[in-house]
C-alpha cells in the first residue's frame, strides 16, 4: 500500500520489486531442468564420472552407442526436485553422428557439455577432441538455426552468453571463438602418467563442483591451479595465450611452421610429438547383439535366422552377378 508521502517514483520501485519478488517465489515452485552431455575418449571414464557424481555404487559398464539417465536434486525444504538429464555418447569418435540426438530445439537453452580426453593415450587425444567439437559444433549451430526461425531473443542471448567468462580487455579477445554452449573440458587418467593412486578426492571434489553448476544451476567455481605437476583446474576465461606460453619447440622449429594462430601452432607442434596412432575406431565396437547383458533368446533366435537369410541372400546374389558376367562375356 504507497504513503501519501510516496512519489511516483517510489511506487514504481515498489511494484517493480515486488513483481521480481513474486516471480522468484513462482520459480522455487517450478521443477527446473537440465541437460548434459558427455562425450569424449572410448573408455575415457564418462560412466565413471556420471555414477560418481550421481553417488550410485554401479560397476560401470562400455557404452555401446548413446544412453541417458538422470539425477535429482533439492533446492531446500517443501520444494520440488531440480531434475538434469544425462546424455553419453560411446564408441570414441566412431559415433559421433549420433550427437544430433541429445542437442534439441526444446533443451538448447539448458543444454552443456561435457568432453572427457584420455590423457593416457596422447596420440589419439587431439584429434578426438577437433572431431567430437566440431561435430557436436555443427549439430549445436544447426539446432540453434532452426530454433531462431521461431524466437530470435533467444538465440540472441545464448550467443551473448557464451561470450559473458571473457571479459572485453582479456588478452586473446580478438583470437576466441567461443563455445556455443557451456563447454568443460576434463582430463581423464593423469594419474596413470604422475601418480600411484587413480583416487584422489580433491579432483572428484573440484569436479563435483563444476558438475552442480551444469547440472543444476548452482554456483560456479573460481578455483584455479595451473601447476602443471598437479591436475590442472581452469576456469573459461581465467587463462591466456600468453600466460600458456609457446610450444615445447626450438624458436628454429617454429619459425617452419606454417600455422594461422597460436592454437593452429600448438596443434601442429604436438602432433609432432605425438602422432595420430588411430587407425578407426568401427573395428574396436562390440556388437550389441552378440553382448551377453542383452541377451533375448527369442529374439537371438530370429536375427540369427535373419542372418543366415541374408547370408544365403548375398551367395545368390554373388552368384547371379557371376553368371551376368559370364553371360555377357559369352555374347
Amino acid at each position: 500500500m504507497p504513503r501519501l508521502s510516496d512519489t511516483l517514483w517510489d511506487i514504481a520501485v515498489a511494484e517493480v520489486s515486488k513483481n521480481s519478488e513474486e516471480k522468484e517465489n513462482e520459480e522455487d515452485l517450478e521443477t527446473r531442468e537440465r541437460s548434459v552431455f558427455f562425450l569424449g575418449s572410448k573408455s575415457g571414464g564418462k560412466t565413471t564420472i556420471i555414477l560418481r557424481f550421481l553417488d550410485r555404487d554401479e560397476v560401470s559398464k562400455p557404452t555401446l552407442a548413446l544412453e541417458y539417465t538422470f539425477g535429482r536434486r533439492a533446492r531446500g525444504h517443501n520444494t520440488p526436485k531440480d531434475i538434469s538429464h544425462f546424455w553419453e555418447l560411446g564408441g570414441g569418435t566412431s559415433l559421433s553422428d549420433l550427437a544430433q540426438i541429445p542437442i534439441t530445439v526444446d533443451n538448447i537453452r539448458t543444454l552443456s557439455v561435457v568432453l572427457v580426453l584420455d590423457l593416457s593415450k596422447p596420440n589419439d587425444l587431439w584429434q578426438t577432441m577437433e572431431k567430437l567439437l566440431t561435430v557436436t559444433k555443427n549439430h549445436i549451430n544447426k539446432t540453434m538455426n532452426e530454433l531462431g526461425k521461431k524466437d530470435s531473443i533467444n538465440i540472441n542471448e545464448i550467443k551473448q552468453r557464451s561470450w559473458k567468462n571473457l571479459q572485453k580487455n582479456h588478452p586473446d579477445w580478438e583470437l576466441v571463438d567461443p563455445f556455443p554452449l557451456p563447454l568443460v573440458i576434463i582430463g581423464s587418467k593423469y594419474d596413470i602418467l604422475q601418480f600411484y593412486s587413480n583416487k584422489s578426492e580433491t579432483t572428484v571434489s573440484k569436479l563435483r563442483t563444476v558438475l552442480n553448476n551444469l547440472a543444476f544451476g548452482t554456483d560456479r567455481s573460481k578455483t584455479i591451479s595451473v601447476e602443471y605437476n598437479k591436475p590442472l583446474f581452469v576456469p573459461a576465461g581465467m587463462d591466456s595465450l600468453s600466460q600458456i606460453g609457446s610450444p615445447p619447440a626450438t624458436e628454429v622449429d617454429l619459425g617452419k611452421i606454417n600455422a594461422r594462430n597460436p592454437i593452429d601452432l600448438w596443434k601442429k607442434v604436438y602432433e609432432r610429438l605425438f602422432p595420430c596412432e588411430s587407425t578407426g575406431e568401427f573395428k574396436d565396437i562390440m556388437d550389441p547383439a552378440k553382448v551377453p547383458q542383452y541377451a533375448e533368446p527369442e529374439v537371438d533366435v530370429m536375427r540369427t535366422q535373419k542372418d543366415q537369410e541374408l547370408e544365403q541372400y548375398k551367395r545368390n546374389a554373388s552368384k547371379s552377378w557371376k553368371e551376368m558376367e559370364f553371360d555377357m562375356h559369352g555374347r
